[in-house]
Parts: C-alpha cells; structure tokens; sequence
C-alpha cells in the first residue's frame, strides 16, 4: 500500500498511521459522535488498526480523520468521517476523501458503502448514491451495551 502525506492549508494529510493519534481519535469518537458515543479506547485502537485510514493533523494533534473497513479486493465500506468544528469549512472533509478515492486499490474495489445522516450532498460529489436495492440489505443490532465491553 502507497502512504501519502501532503501538507494542505498548514495542515498535514496521511494515510500514515505512524504519524496519527489514536488518543484523540477515540476522545473524539467516544465524545461528539453521534454514532460511536462512549467507544472505548480499546475498540477504537482494534478499528484503527484494522482499517485503511487517512487523517489530518495540525500542531501534533488528529483533527480530522476516515477509515475504510476492507477487504481490498471488492468491498470496502466507509466509517467514521469527521473534522473537528473549529476545523470546518476548510475543504480538509474532500482532501481526505480524494486521497482514499485516488488510491488504486480503492478505484478497483466493486462496492463501497456508507451510512449518513447529514452528508449526503458531500458525498454525492464522489457519486455515492441511494441503495440500488435497499430491500436486500439487512442489518444485525446489538444492544447499546456493546460498547461498554472491555
């Protein structure tokens, strides 16, 4: 896998896991996620580790960051897309998702799915659409205790 870093607006973006902080990728996750509230550290480092991501940096903290979970070879399905408030409005949401999209790989893959509530235009720009076949999908919930496990 190529790692690229490039420096944007004074703010550094890497696919290079070496040079993240999985602290403040948990604090965020576990504290202004509506999707992820209270994660523990542990389950944060498990996704981290286990994921393609690319995050952005500035002044030796993660402000921003995205993950594709993946098998690298069909699917890929795209997790955890944030930029912290004060951050906003700087275009640093599109650089991270151009440096995934430009990847090869991620071009070769035959699916990449996402859940959203409020970033549908964003990634309509990247030519995501509504499910062909939603009522093929199915889905396995677990209770809200699930993120308490250690």
């Amino acid at each position: 896998m190529k790692l690229n870093t490039v420096v944007y607006k004074g703010y550094t973006i890497t696919t290079d896991k070496d040079q993240m902080f999985p602290v403040d990728i948990h604090r965020w996750l576990s504290e202004e996620a509506y999707w992820s509230l209270g994660i523990t550290y542990d389950a944060v480092k498990l996704l981290f580790d286990n994921s393609y991501c690319v995050g952005v940096i500035k002044d030796g903290k993660q402000i921003g960051f995205a993950r594709i979970i993946t098998d690298y070879s069909t699917f890929g399905y795209l997790a955890d897309v944030y930029v912290e408030e004060p951050h906003r409005g700087k275009g640093l949401c599109t650089q991270m998702l151009d440096i995934l999209f430009e990847q090869e790989w991620v071009q070769g893959l035959r699916r990449i799915m996402l859940s959203t509530i409020d970033a549908r235009d964003l990634y309509r720009k990247y030519k995501f659409t509504e499910c062909r076949y939603p009522d093929r999908l199915m889905e396995k919930l677990r209770s809200p205790d699930w993120k308490k496990r250690e």
